[in-house]
């Protein structure tokens, strides 16, 4: 599918990536619609984008029907919004349960639900979900993070299956460790030592690949880190055993305990 010309709503435009995809969007020919919980930093990017803004917090379902109320047609839907979901789950509150839940899985669920029909009218569209190549394959003390992307993954493939020659289609891009943005910075995690990682950039890059050469999963992440992520799905107990040795655990149980 073409990008230019085509109006697209992008959530999670207010961090790093967000910032990446709007601008790589922009200059693919697109008009369009971010979103995003912060406006201070909002509304400053779709000025510059000549975008329009609409602030909705997507753990709030009455914001989440807003937003699209707000948004009209659209040709492309990019949800990128995400929350962390880092801790053991017996000290994960109930409330951090839900938010992930929202934010990550059910938003990107009910947005697809709503736009489908005025898509499916046209015969053209396509739907993009930012996953992790922590739906890919587990690490330790995201349990919470990794249920989330696993389970997008799942509704992404079956979804692509079901819009099968209608002209409307979906795609997951996976991007791995993302350096200048993303859940690691934010959070002030580390990275595993040795660790190579990709810019905010190369995952707007995968996006673009994934609308215009409609690819179902695009992993944006350094070979080995592909490769790791593939082994592992394979051969969950090697997995366990290369995170612990690598010290994910410890990596992820200091950032769980400032939380």
């Amino acid at each position: 599918m073409k990008i230019n010309g085509a109006r697209v709503l992008l959530t999670g435009a207010t961090g790093g990536i967000g910032h990446a995809i709007a601008r790589r969007l922009k200059a693919e020919g697109a008009e369009l619609v971010l979103t995003g919980r912060r406006t201070d930093v909002l509304q400053p990017l779709a000025d510059e984008l000549g975008a329009r803004a609409v602030a909705a917090d997507l753990n709030d379902p009455a914001a989440l029907d807003g937003l699209l109320a707000e948004a009209g047609d659209l040709d492309i839907l990019v949800a990128n919004a995400a929350l962390p979901g880092i801790g053991r789950m017996d000290t994960i509150a109930v409330e951090k349960i839900d938010a992930n839940l929202n934010v990550n899985l059910r938003a990107p669920m009910l947005m697809s639900r709503a736009l489908l029909p005025q898509l499916l009218e046209r015969g053209s569209g396509h739907l993009v979900f930012i996953g992790s190549v922590s739906g890919i394959v587990a690490s330790p003390w995201s349990s919470m993070y990794n249920a989330t992307k696993f389970g997008l993954r799942g509704f992404v493939s079956a979804m692509r299956q079901d819009l099968h020659g209608t002209g409307v289609s979906a795609s997951i891009v996976e991007p791995g460790f993302v350096r200048d943005a993303g859940m690691f910075v934010n959070s002030g995690m580390e990275t595993p030592k040795g660790t190579r990682t990709v810019s905010p950039e190369q995952v707007a890059a995968g996006v673009v690949k994934a609308v215009t050469k409609d690819k179902g999963e695009v992993v944006v992440a350094p070979v080995e880190i592909r490769a790791g992520a593939r082994f592992g799905s394979l051969f969950p107990s090697i997995n366990d055993a290369a995170q612990r040795m690598g010290g994910a655990a410890e990596i992820a149980s200091k950032h769980a305990d400032n939380d």
